[in-house]
Parts: structure tokens; sequence; C-alpha cells
């Protein structure tokens, strides 16, 4: 999408046709629409529905009790407010309701389905007006799941040479300060020209606004396609933005009691997803090489670091692996797997070694498929590596005597 001749109007529905391709619901942002007034920002009935679709179990009080608590989230400032309802929607709402017998019993009120995304409602909005303490304001494109407003898209016209990403993302601070109950449930922030997006949080400072450059993670996108496109179908496909809002962002105390919200880059979230993957396929491998076997034997002759689970499940993380995790005869990677004899070892370097005294791959196994692609792009950033699990059973050779 080239700047000549291209309006803001055209980078909407360049927007909006990215959004509706991958099953987004397309609505004006009228009063008529979906709302009573401009100071609604939670659309109701959508809320509602959603609510009795994933909680039939609950009753009708239970569900009014989520209902206020998710669109009235508790907290002195808006950060806290939004840390307050992340957390309703990622674990549920804790609601009482008195049972049929009279009891008062506890439960959590599903907000969002994570397991099915098309038990969800995706919608999109254009021009969504929102009036607060006599602020009126127009957020270009406001994303709802289940009624809630998750996500605001600011955009320019990369024809306009003092209209540029930077200034997008002034304006949602502008935004942020006037309208603090639309940014209350805000999950991610988006600003773009057409040509260049950026995506961040609601406390990112500008620095922290990146692009998105995979759609599935396999590859980057090519340089012909547009950086929109590329963020809009990489991060708001239903079941990836669903992943990214309950695994990949965190709250941290930046301190002096402010709250730091952060999300995880494209190269993070791609990378994490493929080594849960391998190292539950390691887990299992290790369980089915397992069965049929009898009791651990003793660990070898000599020092050896007591053993403090032989649990399947356990999965060590090494980050900068290919600073460490080599010393076999008598270190810290010997005494780890004495501790930890059936645990499954994940690393990740942007820097893999091979010597003869220090080899990453042979520690950790080959790289992930996808890794050569993230590396040439970005040199130094974090890559996972395959997952292989050291088992030390009967039989079983040392890693020592592997390397």
């Amino acid at each position: 999408m080239s700047g000549v001749g291209v309006k803001e109007a055209t980078v909407e529905d360049a927007a909006l046709a990215y959004l509706e391709s991958l099953g987004w619901t397309m609505a004006p942002g009228t009063a008529a629409a979906e709302r009573t007034d401009y100071g609604q920002v939670v659309l109701e009935h959508w809320l509602r529905d959603a609510l009795a679709r994933l909680n039939p179990a609950l009753p009708d009080s239970a569900l009014d009790d989520a209902r206020r608590k998710l669109t009235r989230p508790e907290g002195a400032t808006l950060e806290t407010r939004n840390r307050a309802f992340h957390l309703m929607l990622v674990n549920g709402v804790p609601v009482e309701y008195r049972a049929s017998d009279g009891s008062i019993r506890g439960a959590r009120a599903r907000v969002v389905s994570f397991d099915d995304a098309a038990a969800n409602d995706w919608l999109a909005v254009n021009q969504f007006t929102v009036t607060e303490n006599r602020h009126t304001r127009r957020p270009d494109i406001a994303l709802f799941v289940n009624g809630l407003p998750l996500v605001l898209v600011e955009l320019k016209n990369p024809a306009d040479e003092d209209a540029t990403i930077r200034t997008a993302w002034q304006q949602l601070q502008t935004y942020k300060a006037e309208l603090p109950a639309l940014f209350a449930m805000n999950e991610a922030l988006v600003v773009s020209d057409g040509i260049e997006a950026r995506i961040g949080t609601l406390t990112s400072g500008w620095e922290w606004f990146k692009p998105w450059r995979t759609v599935a993670g396999e590859a980057l996108a090519s340089a012909s396609l547009p950086e929109l496109q590329v963020l809009i179908e990489g991060v708001f496909e239903p079941r990836r933005f669903l992943d990214l809002v309950r695994d990949f962002i965190a709250f941290e105390d930046s301190g002096g009691g402010a709250l730091a919200k952060k999300m995880a880059g494209y190269h993070q979230f791609h990378a994490v997803r493929v080594a849960v993957g391998a190292t539950l396929r390691a887990v299992q491998q290790a369980e089915r090489a397992a069965e049929g076997q009898g009791r651990f034997l003793p660990a070898e002759k000599g020092d050896t670091h007591p053993t403090l689970s032989t649990r399947r499940n356990i999965v060590v993380i090494a980050d900068e692996a290919h600073r460490s995790q080599y010393d076999f005869i008598d270190g810290f990677a010997r005494h780890l797997r004495d501790a930890l004899p059936q645990a499954s070892f994940v690393g990740f370097t942007g820097t893999p070694i091979e010597q003869q005294d220090a080899n990453t791959r042979a520690v950790f196994g080959d790289p992930l498929q996808w890794q050569p692609h993230i590396r040439n792009k970005s040199p130094g950033q974090a890559v996972p590596r395959r997952v292989r699990p050291v088992p030390r059973r009967a039989g079983a050779r040392s890693m020592a005597d592997r390397l």
C-alpha cells in the first residue's frame, strides 16, 4: 500500500478487510449500533449472551455479579484496574451464589473460551465514538471479544507528512487520559499508517511499540506485504490472539508502585509456543520409553547431587544456553541432571557454539525449524532450541557418554 493517493479511510478499509478475512464481524460505531449511548464502552447484550453461553451451570445472579465486576474493575489507578480486569479475563470472575439447598457456593465465571475460539463473538467496530467526562473521542477501530473492548487501532494517512504512526501513538495517549473507562479493559493498542504498523500495551512508551514480522511463525513475512496486514493477520487471528492474551501478557512493578504491562514480541511468542510443543512431545517420548522399565539404578559412583525428583513432567529452561550447561563431569550440568534425572531440557540462545568441550547442539538438540528465519532477520535475538529429554534409566548412557 503506497502513500500516493491514499487516505486514512483507505487504510481503515484495508484494516477492516484484513480482520473480516480472519472471521471478525464488522459493525459501525454509531450509538444505534449495539449501544444505547456513547457513554457505554461495553456491548452489554453481547457480554450477557457470552456469560450465559460459557457458564450454563451458573444462575443469573452469579452472571450479573460477574458482569458488574468485569465492567467496573477495582483499583486506584487505571493500570491497577487494567490488571484486575486482565486477571478476570484470563482466570475467570470469582462469584458466589446461593444453591438450591440454601448453601453459598463459589465459582469462577468464564469470560472467554480460550480452548474454542469459535465459542466467542468477534466484532470489529469502526469509528467507535465514546464520551466520558465531557470528552468525546472516536478511535478508528475497536475490537470486541464477547462485547469487551480489548483492542484499539489508531490509523493515520500515509500521504500526510505530519500524520505519522508516532502521532497516532500520541493520540492514543490522549484517549487514555480522557477515556479511562475504555482503556481499563484494553489488552493491545495498534498504530499504523497503512505502511508501517506497531503494537504495544496500555503502559508502553513509544520505544516499546514494535512491529510484528511474521504471520504464522514459520518465516518472516515478505517485505512486499504491508506491515499492517502482517500485524493484523499475525496477531488477531482468533486462536493466536487468545494465546497472546492468556499466556504472553504480564504486569511488572516498575518501581514506586507503578505497573508496567508487558507483551511478548513476535519472536518470543512463536519461540515459546514451539518450545512448549517440543517439550510436551519430549515428555511423551520419555514416558513411552520408560514403560516396562524397572526401578531407577543408583547414580554413578562419585560425588553426586542428591535426587530431588524423578518426575518426567519437569522442564528445565536455560536462557543464554550457550554460556553454560556443558560440565557433565563435576559441574553444574552434571549436578542438575543428577538432581532431576527424568527432566526435559530446553535452551534459548542467539549464538549456539560448537566446541570440543562445549557444544550447544549436542546438549539441546538441533535448532527449531523456524529459527534460521528469525535469526537472519534479527541477529542476537533469543532463539529456542529443540527439547531433548535426558532420562537416566536402567541401561541408559550418561550425558557425558553421549557427548
